[in-house]
């Protein structure tokens, strides 16, 4: 089954929890893609092309044809700190374009081995961490799928993996 994707704008801005009253979240909720039912209590994965997403994916799928549910692949799209160009006090974020969905999602819709269970694509910008359990809240997700991170940026940041075990609402699975 050929996937879908639904995009949302990489320069989306979320104001604090606090500051949202009721008419917001109305419209915050009529914005967004209403879910489609078919992928409600499926496997959320996350995806960026690396070699251990690509097996957390293989994961993901054989755990999503086994539980007869949807798979929704989350690509989370970078943040940078405009401080890195501008040199300004305090270090503000922006979303920068990343063009890797739309190839992520070609190399997804060519795949052999994505066509045992319906799939989706999802593209965000932000933190992967609060995305991915975004995702997972809004599909209501049996389990959020990840690579476990190698390398000096996870040591020095801590794994996406490990922030995300320790924040999520539902099972977390990390592949080595």
């Amino acid at each position: 089954m050929a996937g879908h994707e639904f995009h949302e704008p990489a320069d989306r801005k979320r104001k604090p929890l606090a500051d949202h009253t009721s008419s917001d979240l109305r419209a915050v909720e009529q914005t967004r893609h209403p879910c489609d039912p078919a992928f409600r209590h499926g496997v959320v994965v996350g995806f960026d092309g690396s070699t251990s997403s690509e097996r957390a994916l293989a994961y993901a799928i054989g755990m999503a044809r086994r539980s007869g549910s949807g798979l929704i692949i989350v690509h989370v799209a970078n943040r940078l700190p405009t401080t890195v160009w501008a040199g300004c006090e305090p270090p503000v974020f922006v979303d920068v374009p990343d063009h890797r969905t739309e190839v992520l999602g070609l190399e997804l819709a060519c795949a052999d081995y994505l066509t045992e269970v319906p799939w989706i694509l999802v593209e965000r910008g932000g933190d992967i961490c609060h995305e991915l359990e975004e995702v997972g809240r809004e599909y209501s997700a049996d389990a959020i799928v990840v690579g476990s991170t190698h390398g000096i940026v996870g040591r020095i940041f801590g794994s996406v993996a490990g922030r995300l075990a320790k924040r999520a609402q539902r099972p977390v699975v990390v592949i080595p």
